[in-house]
């Protein structure tokens, strides 16, 4: 997680404001205003001029930025945000003999993505959209 810059902080060394926000997290800040709007980040603390954003907000946009380096979509990480946490979801433990329909795809030689599309909540643009970029990333680590 990146720390608030000491350039950037306010008076108070707890909240930002949404320039200094904007700062912090090299985010436009009509940007950040479009996160809010669509709860992708939660609201700030307060009202307009007065509006404060905590380490939860710098948190919350940092997080989005690094999933769209990783080339989801925003509707993408939209859903992965508001959906319950990994451990919250009630997927049943598969039973020794149970038959589950997998998807295997190679990346590259000797590198394979194995999905459950049950459990992912993967569509098959977003499955097809996340291979492409995987080969892609494996492609310039090959370099």
């Amino acid at each position: 997680m990146k720390s608030i810059d000491p350039n950037v902080q306010s008076q108070d060394s707890s909240s930002l404001t949404l320039e200094q926000l904007s700062i912090a997290t090299d985010t436009p800040l009509r940007t950040i205003r479009f996160y809010i709007q669509k709860g992708m980040v939660d609201r700030p603390l307060g009202a307009r001029k007065s509006a404060r954003y905590s380490e939860k907000h710098l948190e919350q946009v940092l997080t989005i930025r690094k999933w769209q380096g990783a080339g989801m979509s925003l509707e993408a990480i939209h859903r992965l945000l508001n959906e319950e946490s990994p451990q919250q979801q009630q997927y049943p433990e598969p039973e020794p003999g149970q038959v589950r329909v997998v998807s295997h795809i190679t990346l590259c030689r000797g590198v394979d993505l194995v999905v459950d599309p049950q459990q992912s909540g993967l569509t098959s643009q977003q499955l097809r959209q996340l291979s492409s970029s995987l080969a892609d990333l494996l492609e310039q680590v090959k370099g």
